[in-house]
């Protein structure tokens, strides 16, 4: 299923949201000017690597990718999803959820595969919890997505309750089908995902204020969607 955009518009100018995606291109921008050799150098030093488990990359390696479509794919749902999270829980606190979000699911990957080698690397950790927290705080939220039919793409909206429930639980059935170190995890934190996930489910309403009345939101997000 490949997300469009949700339906509910945002009250609020998602600032944190587009900083996050700024950093992150500007970051994959300078991967991309680095020799073949000291990138793998570089992530190595920067991302996570649990056998040498260093506290600082648990920020710094949810700021690198691997390759065009992981940053794109991951900016994309954040994009989708990361605004209306920051509209709930508020600029400042959105700042606090994705960083908090984004080091437990660095934690969760380590905890389940302790003696990797291998840096991981990526913001699919931070926003796993952001599509936790839209769970919790937008349960009457809808997906616009495509989905393949009959070799035809079709345009549907379905439940954003829904739809969550479908990533959340083939990132937990491929994350238990792998194991630690298994042939699919390789490359794949699923365990981040579904440690993120977790993260922001708990997280989020302990962040948020109160819901906006409806007739509200629809008044002030009538001139603004994208």
């Amino acid at each position: 299923m490949i997300p469009l955009r949700d339906v509910i518009p945002s009250r609020t100018t998602p600032y944190i949201t587009i900083t996050i995606i700024t950093l992150n291109a500007l970051a994959w921008l300078f991967e991309l000017s680095l020799p073949h050799d000291t990138l793998n150098e570089f992530l190595t030093v920067y991302g996570v690597v649990p056998a040498q488990f260093a506290a600082p990359t648990l920020i710094t390696s949810m700021f690198l990718h691997g390759s065009w479509s992981h940053v794109l794919g991951n900016m994309w749902y954040l994009w989708i999803f990361g605004d209306n999270v920051e509209d709930r829980v508020g600029h400042g606190r959105f700042i606090v959820f994705y960083l908090l979000c984004g080091v437990a699911a660095a934690l969760g990957q380590v905890a389940v595969d302790p003696t990797s080698t291998l840096p991981t690397i990526g913001a699919s950790g931070a926003i796993a919890g952001v599509l936790g927290g839209y769970f919790v705080l937008y349960p009457g939220g809808r997906i616009s997505t495509v989905l393949p039919a009959s070799f035809v793409l079709q345009r549907v909206e379905i439940p954003a309750v829904l739809y969550l429930l479908i990533w959340f639980g083939l990132q937990l059935y491929l994350g238990i089908s792998s194991g630690p170190g298994g042939p699919l995890l390789g490359g794949v934190a699923w365990w981040a995902h579904v440690g993120g996930f977790l993260f922001g489910v708990a997280a989020a309403p302990l962040m948020a204020g109160r819901p906006v009345k409806r007739r509200q939101v629809t008044k002030a997000k009538s001139g603004r969607k994208r």
